[in-house]
């Protein structure tokens, strides 16, 4: 008698993703998490556990081209990539990094996700992006891609 085990759910799979890493990032990125959940409530949740980071990946579609955002997580802390972030207007000069297309924005905190500077280059984001959003629906997660090997996840002491 041949038995199969069901894969792991997709919600389970991420919860396991996320518990690789020290207790206070862990509940940084799900804080995040749910944070860009109630901002981009028709987006889909593209995940990817790979060799450098853990990235959760904001798009209207399930293609990786179409992603607008991701909350990026490694050992030495969390971020938020804005993937076209070279082309937002930054008034505050928030965004780091000096690449033709990726920006990115330190999140040592969920306050910084919540700041007003912060909404408002997601909000610009959201609105240069080539392929919109959904108007209404739901949201859902997709698991694209695991790395067999990968960075420790916790720093090293």
């Amino acid at each position: 008698m041949k038995t199969s085990i069901a894969p792991a759910s997709p919600a389970t799979q991420l919860a396991a993703f996320i518990a690789k890493f020290d207790p206070t990032t862990a509940r940084l990125i799900r804080t995040c998490r749910a944070e860009m959940r109630r901002m981009l409530p028709t987006a889909i949740e593209l995940v990817y556990d790979n060799y450098n980071f853990f990235v959760i990946g904001y798009a209207a579609t399930e293609r990786a081209s179409d992603a607008i955002l991701s909350i990026a997580a490694a050992a030495n802390g969390v971020g938020l990539a804005f993937l076209h972030g070279a082309t937002l207007p930054d008034p505050a000069k928030l965004l780091l990094g000096a690449g033709k297309q990726n920006r990115f924005v330190r999140l040592p905190t969920v306050g910084v996700l919540k700041s007003p500077a912060v909404r408002a280059l997601i909000r610009a984001a959201v609105a240069q992006a080539r392929t919109p959003l959904p108007a209404s629906g739901g949201g859902y997660l997709v698991i694209k891609s695991v790395s067999a090997k990968q960075r420790p996840r916790r720093r090293m002491r």
